[in-house]
């Protein structure tokens, strides 16, 4: 299995064709390519190539899937016996991106197939909620009714 450990956003991420990571937001649009050469290990099969600090002429490509936020971190700050009290919340800005090749020297390490790119979720959702649509439409209404009875005395 070949994989590729590359550097962004002050961080460090093992990599492979197919991945789906979540990295710190990139200036760029949904759909756009994005080429990662801070590249500072390359392995195939057969070999391992660590660079120093980066390995020369590796590249590893993605295709950038959507810019979204990731889930709420809530900050509270308290000084004891003063009744001070801060909280607040956070949602860091982050790029999903799906790795589409890693080349080495301009040869191809690994690559996705064009068909397992996932470019977007939207196409799923206004599936599932047409059907949920469809099946409330086709659902027969029936109509309630109440008996009265006597209680006893």
């Amino acid at each position: 299995m070949s994989f590729a450990i590359i550097e962004t956003g002050g961080k460090q991420y093992k990599v492979s064709a197919s991945n789906i990571l979540k990295v710190e937001r990139l200036n760029i649009t949904k759909g756009e390519k994005v080429e990662f050469k801070k590249v500072l290990l390359v392995s195939d099969d057969k070999t391992t190539e660590v660079g120093n600090p980066t390995v020369n002429g590796a590249t590893v490509e993605g295709l950038l899937l959507d810019n979204i936020k990731d889930k709420k971190i809530i900050v509270f700050k308290k000084r004891r016996r003063q009744n001070s009290r801060k909280r607040y919340g956070h949602r860091q800005l982050l790029s999903k991106v799906q790795i589409t090749k890693i080349l080495k020297g301009g040869k191809i390490v690994s690559e996705i197939k064009k068909d397992k790119i996932k470019l977007s979720n939207e196409s799923k959702s206004v599936k599932k909620s047409s059907a949920k649509k469809e099946k409330v439409l086709n659902k027969p209404v029936e109509k309630k009714t109440t008996v009265k009875t006597k209680g006893k005395k």
